[in-house]
């Protein structure tokens, strides 16, 4: 085993329960995305005061998705949870992806909501 694999596999087991949950459901998020017909450009874009879980392309337009997972809609469920702060970082998250790119195409911003092992499909849910 190289170290780089060894390394990998330990970080792994360090991830706790919630962020193994939520890797879980990138995962269910992506698979679903994929099966409606849209194809994955980046995993994860992290910035400084940002992140986008997933980015897809669907069809001309670039897809900035967030990806959230509850137990249960109790509590006004997954898609709740994306707050106006949440936003905020997500447009600023997506901002920095754009930059790097030498033409700007069309974008949306959706998310993708599982409640109890529902997935909810929320497209273009921020809006200029």
């Amino acid at each position: 085993m190289t170290e780089q694999s060894w390394l990998g596999k330990r970080m792994a087991a360090m991830r706790t329960s919630r962020q193994r949950s939520g890797d879980e459901g990138e995962e269910r998020a992506l698979g679903y995305l994929r099966e409606a017909g849209l194809s994955l450009v980046q995993r994860s874009f992290l910035c400084k005061g940002g992140e986008i879980d997933l980015i897809m392309q669907d069809q001309d337009s670039l897809v900035f998705v967030e990806v959230r997972k509850r137990a249960s809609a109790q509590f006004g469920g997954a898609a709740a949870s994306v707050t106006a702060a949440k936003q905020k970082r997500m447009v600023h998250a997506a901002q920095r992806y754009l930059q790097s790119l030498n033409t700007t195409p069309a974008c949306r911003f959706d998310v993708i909501a599982i409640d109890d092992g529902k997935i909810t499909w929320l497209k273009n849910v921020i809006t200029g």
